[in-house]
């Protein structure tokens, strides 16, 4: 896929999103708030952001608490540690699950970076990844950041979201995905 190809896809799929949030039943914008909603926020499609990553993938899963945005607690367990170069420096991201064993459940990627809480969500961003098989160790994955998405507990109090741990902070500006909607 060319460059101009996938910037013409992400576009696309961000205006079904924003489709999808301004009118569905299940939007977490609240319903007195979609008559005015005009769309999500977004950084400009950067293909540089797609990075491919190296994977290690832990054979004996610990488990990490992470706080939510509500104070309470959640148990998520790290199957997978990715490392990959952004700007010039490596970094390293880690992937969970709340059931290891759930072959179905997507790779959730909280993370934080040097634009959480002025350019976007103060809360942090998400990835998931839904690869067709088991990650491997030693396997190379693209993460996409263009598709990092804001968690929907930025929209309503309604939701509890897990706040990336520190061991996802990233010391790095991301420049992709999801802006903070309500800047």
């Amino acid at each position: 896929m060319t460059d101009a190809d996938y910037v013409e896809t992400l576009r696309a799929n961000r205006e079904e999103k924003d489709d999808f949030f301004g009118s569905h039943p299940q939007s977490p914008v609240p319903p007195e708030a979609r008559d005015g909603f005009d769309g999500l926020d977004y950084f400009e499609p950067a293909p540089a952001y797609r990075v491919e990553t190296t994977v290690t993938r832990h054979e004996d899963p610990e488990p990490v608490p992470m706080e939510t945005n509500t104070g309470d607690e959640v148990r998520y367990v790290r199957i997978v540690t990715f490392e990959f170069e952004l700007a010039d420096e490596r970094h390293r991201l880690h992937g969970y699950k709340q059931r290891p064993e759930d072959g179905e459940e997507a790779v959730f990627v909280p993370f934080r970076d040097k634009t959480t809480g002025q350019q976007t969500y103060r809360g942090g961003r998400y990835l998931e990844l839904h690869p067709e098989d088991e990650l491997e160790g030693g396997e190379t994955v693209v993460i996409d950041f263009n598709l990092a998405y804001t968690p929907f507990c930025a929209f309503s109090d309604a939701f509890s979201c897990p706040l990336p741990p520190e061991e996802n902070w990233l010391d790095a500006v991301v420049r992709a995905g999801e802006r903070d909607w309500s800047a």
